[in-house]
């Protein structure tokens, strides 16, 4: 099956929040950020617009696949080598807006952040921050989301860089295995919380 890989601008932004949060409902870590399922399915596609609005569309470098229909049903947001992190303004005026997407579940989605920084490596790579496909029957086991992967890594192994991310469903671990991802460790995250893999890929792996 062909796939369409087309890159995101914002104009897209609330289509690819919305794919995104349907994604993710079921996720560890959003549902330990949001135990409430009503609260989760009105908090995430603000958060994820949040992400997209102040941090990933700003690379050029996330993306987004379409069915026939040109309905987007699934996205991956990746940040260039030394970009992954917001600068100290960033990070001040994009705070209240993080802030009100998340609203009760700020805190814990404060401190898994700080969990993430804490590990994260230092040497230059791409960072695949976020990847979803729309949970709807009619578009899972197509490929969508293996293209989307793909679409990226065959980047970054003809530019000789590495890749990293992390697991938030240790279920998907050996779908990134596939693409040559290895897991590096676990995220020292808040007691409670979900465990996190976290997954390098160095270029050519497979």
């Amino acid at each position: 099956m062909a796939h369409e890989i087309s890159v995101a601008r914002r104009e897209h932004l609330r289509e690819l929040s919305d794919v995104l949060a349907r994604a993710f409902q079921q996720d560890p870590v959003a549902c330990w950020t949001f135990p409430d399922p009503e609260t989760r399915r009105r908090s995430l596609p603000k958060v994820f617009a949040a992400m997209l609005r102040h941090q990933h569309l700003r690379h050029g470098a996330c993306e987004f696949v379409t069915a026939d229909s040109g309905r987007i049903i699934g996205s991956a947001l990746w940040d260039p080598p030394g970009r992954w992190k917001q600068t100290l303004v960033q990070q001040l005026i994009s705070l209240p807006a993080y802030a009100r997407a998340a609203g009760r579940g700020a805190a814990r989605a404060a401190a898994m952040v700080n969990a993430m920084e804490k590990v994260h490596p230092s040497e230059p790579h791409w960072y695949l921050a976020v990847i979803g496909t729309d949970p709807d029957p009619r578009f899972r086991g197509k490929g969508h989301g293996a293209a989307l992967m793909r679409s990226r890594l065959e980047r970054c192994d003809r530019l000789g860089l590495p890749a990293y991310l992390e697991a938030s469903d240790p279920e998907n671990v050996p779908y990134y295995e596939r693409f040559g991802f290895e897991v590096t460790g676990i995220l020292p995250a808040p007691a409670g919380a979900p465990r996190v893999p976290t997954m390098w890929r160095r270029p050519g792996a497979s």
